[in-house]
């Protein structure tokens, strides 16, 4: 299903992260890792930890312990763009666009194009903005409107496209499906097809299940701050993840539903 490579190592490892705010722990001892070219789904009830655990990633929150490892060089992402930096973009399900800007200022917002002579590059950028969103959505033609005139998923190809054009290595995506009709919908997993065969990794948020069954390769659900279980998606089923985002357990007698496969040996496994 995925285009990770049998023996690669992991783009990103998160080892034993931790983040409390006073006695409440919202992530808690939690290890997960993604490999090239895979769709991770990080699923669970709002307030089970998932957000937190991917804002650690992003550089937008400080764990209180923990290690994020990239390659063989352990990291620590003080903001954002410490994060971006090494190839960790966001997109969350705000998508951060000014509504006001265009397509290009969009893309290049915080990260201009400049001239020799320091003033901004706009037919550069708009060049750079149309070959990069074309790469994405060859029908993509409203460059020059302001993003308030454009559909959710167009809007979505602008994030996306914010991110691929700086060199992404792991995505996060929070609930890309989440405001769109069933064409953009349709269009966004054929992006996030398209980012996995390129070798981008990508950890999905989302409560919509036929999105996780469709897209993602493995799953971790998060409960109460802890990681409850990573499962290769072919080895459960939809009762199965409710299970554990709800009870935080299998059912009782569980068996992965591919039972002759040999388990998978990532940190998210259970």
């Amino acid at each position: 299903m995925n285009a990770q490579v049998t023996g690669s190592r992991p783009l990103v490892e998160m080892i034993n992260i931790q983040k409390s705010f006073g006695g409440v722990h919202a992530v808690e001892d939690v290890s997960i890792d993604l490999f090239p070219g895979e769709v991770v789904g990080i699923l669970g009830h709002n307030g089970a930890g998932k957000s937190c655990l991917m804002r650690v990633l992003s550089g937008a929150m400080a764990p209180n312990a923990g290690t994020i490892r990239m390659g063989d060089e352990d990291v620590r992402f003080l903001s954002p763009q410490d994060a971006r930096r090494q190839g960790v973009e966001t997109i969350y399900q705000t998508l951060a666009l000014a509504d006001h800007l265009d397509a290009p200022s969009n893309l290049f917002l915080g990260r201009e194009l400049k001239t020799r002579w320091g003033n901004l590059d706009d037919k550069n950028m708009m060049e750079e903005a149309r070959r990069v969103l074309h790469r994405l959505n060859p029908n993509f033609k409203n460059l020059s409107d302001p993003v308030f005139r454009l559909s959710g998923g167009q809007r979505q190809v602008i994030a996306i496209a914010r991110a691929i054009y700086f060199k992404v290595k792991v995505l996060i995506m929070d609930e890309p499906t989440a405001a769109l009709g069933p064409a953009e919908t349709a269009m966004v997993a054929d992006l996030i097809r398209q980012l996995r065969s390129e070798g981008i990794g990508i950890f999905l948020i989302s409560h919509d299940m036929h999105d996780v069954f469709d897209l993602c390769d493995r799953i971790v659900v998060m409960n109460r701050g802890r990681n409850v279980g990573g499962y290769r998606i072919e080895e459960v089923t939809k009762d199965d993840v409710l299970s554990l985002i709800i009870k935080g357990e299998m059912p009782a007698g569980w068996r992965p539903r591919n039972a002759a496969r040999t388990p998978q040996t990532g940190l998210s496994s259970n």
